[in-house]
């Protein structure tokens, strides 16, 4: 059981590492893009929107594979959510690090 659940997501990893939202998540985990982090955080917000839309149209009498959307949106905004602390975390690291690498005599 365990190894087919690695195996799936494994592969799903493989399938979906092309999606805009991980590609962003990509752009931003570089040194250059840790900077981004906090204002990424803020995409959040339209993600959560439409999760909130999409419920409101399901319990007015919606199709119900709009809970399939509301999924994909929460768990976008979560991913978006994520990254900012995340950024911070290692933005500090690789700035001590750099810190480190220029105080040392050559």
């Amino acid at each position: 059981m365990l190894r087919t659940s690695v195996a799936l997501s494994a592969r799903g990893y493989g399938e979906l590492r092309y999606t805009p939202t991980n590609l962003l998540l990509n752009a931003i985990r570089t040194r250059r893009g840790l900077k981004w982090g906090i204002p990424a955080m803020l995409l959040a917000m339209p993600y959560l929107y439409a999760a909130a839309i999409c419920t409101t149209i399901i319990n007015d009498g919606g199709p119900g594979w709009l809970y399939l959307l509301v999924l994909l949106f929460v768990w976008n905004a979560l991913k978006f959510l994520w990254i900012g602390p995340v950024s911070l975390v290692q933005l500090a690291h690789v700035r001590a690090q750099e810190r480190r690498a220029h105080k040392q005599p050559t």
